[in-house]
């Protein structure tokens, strides 16, 4: 299935808003986020948010209690988070359709994946919207490796915006490592989803990142542990939904 839906990925900008260099027409941007009950795999808060561009002010969130049913395999975190995420956003196509965003941001890879199509890449093609994925760890694959080269590679990285690329042993670029905050010295690894080349997608997550993470999956990150606090005081609500896996 990964490889099916891998032919539809389109690895290049494909809106007017994004050959701007100061992305005029850009309003609205997209943060998703799974964030799990502590200690339960299966119970998890899908969250959406939507921000205005670029005052990255919170204009919709919509956070749901959702029961995970498929397992954890490594390479595969698409089949068990995405169907939550997908029904998040028809949520609101139908509830609030002018607050539909014009990209996304994904906590997770795209490109930078063992087959070329991780969460980001998965999203983005069924939902037909950009995506961005924006990843705090480095996903270990086409001989990328976090050895001393990639320390000192890090360690460069002066100034709030520096970046690098993550070139693989195929000689292909994979993503970008973005010191995205000048006060965290970690680095952020962006790479391709959908729709979107990997010079724009790095220039909008720089313009969206008020700390190290990225405000819209900031904000989602923050929203949906917020919500299993609130639900973990009350009866605690699980939707099950999402196709059988």
């Amino acid at each position: 299935e990964q490889a099916q839906l891998k032919a539809s990925v389109v690895e290049e900008d494909t809106e007017e808003w994004q050959k701007d260099s100061s992305f005029t027409g850009l309003e609205r941007v997209g943060g998703v986020d799974l964030s799990y009950v502590k200690g339960d795999d299966t119970n998890a808060c899908a969250s959406l948010v939507v921000l205005s561009y670029p005052a990255l002010e919170v204009l919709y969130e919509d956070c749901r209690m959702v029961a995970v049913s498929a397992p954890y395999v490594a390479g595969f975190l698409a089949f068990r988070e995405v169907p939550f995420l997908v029904e998040a956003l028809q949520r609101l196509e139908q509830e609030k359709p002018e607050l539909k965003p014009q990209v996304l941001l994904v906590d997770g890879n795209g490109l930078l994946h063992p087959r070329g199509f991780g969460v980001a890449c998965h999203l983005g093609v069924l939902t037909g919207l950009p995506c961005i994925g924006v990843a705090k760890n480095l996903l270990q694959v086409d001989g990328l490796v976090k050895d001393e080269l990639h320390k000192e590679q890090i360690r460069s990285l002066r100034r709030g915006g520096d970046s690098f690329p993550l070139t693989g042993s195929s000689g292909g670029v994979l993503g970008m490592a973005l010191r995205s905050y000048g006060k965290s010295s970690k680095p952020l690894y962006v790479s391709v989803g959908h729709r979107v080349c990997l010079e724009t997608a790095l220039r909008l997550v720089k313009s969206c990142c008020r700390y190290r993470v990225p405000e819209p999956i900031r904000q989602a990150d923050i929203r949906s542990r917020e919500y299993i606090r609130q639900q973990l005081c009350s009866p605690l609500e699980v939707t099950s939904s999402g196709p059988e896996r």
